[in-house]
C-alpha cells in the first residue's frame, strides 16, 4: 500500500482514569482516517497542513529519541519542501485522535527501524508508547502516547496501567438490539483546559479518594465485563460510572447534553459517558435497545460504532 491509512481511535473506557493508573480500553474507528500525500498545495487546507508539518519538523529536530525509534528527519524535511501534507477527515477537538493519526503516519513513513503490529513484542509496545508520547506532546502538552499507538497498531489495545499496554480481542459485534454509539455535542472540546480542570480537582483529597475508590473500580469492572461479554455486570457498572461522571465531571459534560445524560440514568434506557477529555466533541452512549435510545435522543446526531 503506497499511502497507508491511519484511522481515528475511540477510548471506550479510561478517560482521566488512565492518568491515575486505571485500565483503559481503546479501539480503531475506521469512519475517520488520514494519510500523508503530496500535492502542489493549491488549497488552503493543503497549505496549512504543509506549514503545520514544517513547524512540527522543527520540534522533532529538538527531540532526543531512543536509537531504535529515530526518525529520518532529512527525508521528512525534503518531502515537506516537495509538498507533503496530511489529508485527513478526522475532526479536531472531538476526542477521536486527530493528532494521534498524524504522529502514527509520520512514524510509519520516516522511522529508521520498521515495526510490524502483528509481531511487535510487549516490551517494544511499551517503548513505542513512550516514544509516541514524546512525539505527540507537541500538540497538547504532555501525552501518554496512547492515541498514536492505537492509530499505528490499528488494533484494539488494553491499557493495563501507566506503563503497560497489550493487544486485546474485542468480542465480535453482532447485529443485536444493543449498541455503543457516538453523540455529536455540536461543539469542539479543548483538551488542555479540561485536563487543567481535572488536575485542579485532584488537589482536593475527597475527589482523589472517590476517583480511586469508585471511578477506577467501576471503570475497570466495565472493561473486564465487556471483554468477557458479561452484559449484566457490564451495564450495572456502566450505570455507576455514568452517575459518577454526572456528579464529578460536570465541567467536562457539554451543557446541551446535561438533560439527556440525566434522562438516560432516570429511565435506564441508555447511559452516557465521556469520550476523551470532554468539554465538547463526542460523547459515548451505551444501550441494550438502540431503537428506543435513538427515539429518546432525537435531535442529536448519532453514529453507531458497535452492535451487540
Amino acid at each position: 500500500m503506497k499511502n497507508p491509512l491511519f484511522y481515528a481511535k475511540i477510548l471506550l473506557f479510561g478517560e482521566y482514569g488512565i492518568i491515575e493508573d486505571s485500565q483503559g480500553l481503546t479501539l480503531p474507528y475506521s469512519f475517520y482516517k488520514g494519510t500523508l500525500k503530496f500535492s502542489q498545495l493549491h488549497s488552503d487546507f493543503e497549505k496549512r497542513s504543509n506549514q503545520h508539518l514544517q513547524k512540527y519538523s522543527e520540534y522533532l529536530a529538538e527531540l532526543d529519541l531512543p536509537v531504535d525509534f529515530r526518525i529520518n528527519l532529512q527525508k521528512f524535511k525534503k518531502d515537506i519542501e516537495n509538498g507533503l501534507f496530511f489529508d485527513s477527515n478526522i475532526p479536531q477537538g472531538y476526542g477521536v485522535g486527530s493528532s494521534g493519526a498524524l504522529v502514527a503516519a509520520i512514524f510509519e513513513k520516516y522511522s529508521l527501524k520498521k515495526y510490524s503490529p502483528e509481531t511487535i513484542s510487549k516490551d517494544e509496545l511499551k517503548n513505542l508508547k513512550y516514544v509516541f508520547g514524546l512525539l505527540e506532546s507537541y500538540f497538547h502538552g504532555k501525552s501518554s502516547g496512547i492515541d498514536p499507538l492505537i492509530c499505528y497498531m490499528n488494533l484494539p489495545i488494553l491499557i493495563e496501567n501507566k506503563e503497560n499496554v497489550d493487544r486485546v480481542s474485542i468480542p465480535k459485534g453482532e447485529e443485536g438490539k444493543g449498541a455503543i454509539f457516538l453523540i455529536d455535542s455540536g461543539s469542539v472540546g479543548e483538551t488542555g483546559p479540561m485536563i487543567q480542570i481535572f488536575f485542579e480537582k485532584m488537589k482536593t483529597e475527597g475527589f482523589r479518594k472517590t476517583l480511586k475508590e469508585e471511578f477506577i473500580r467501576y471503570n475497570n469492572a466495565c472493561i473486564d465485563a465487556f471483554l468477557k461479554e458479561e452484559m449484566n455486570p457490564f451495564f450495572r457498572n456502566l450505570k455507576k460510572l455514568s452517575v459518577w461522571a454526572y456528579e464529578h465531571f460536570r465541567p467536562m459534560i457539554p451543557e446541551n447534553l446535561f438533560n439527556a445524560w440525566k434522562k438516560g440514568l432516570d429511565t435506564n434506557a441508555y447511559y452516557l459517558k465521556l469520550c476523551g477529555s470532554g468539554g465538547g466533541g463526542y460523547i459515548l452512549g451505551f444501550t441494550k435497545d438502540y431503537n428506543k435510545a435513538e427515539k429518546m435522543l432525537e435531535g442529536f446526531n448519532k453514529e453507531v460504532i458497535y452492535r451487540f
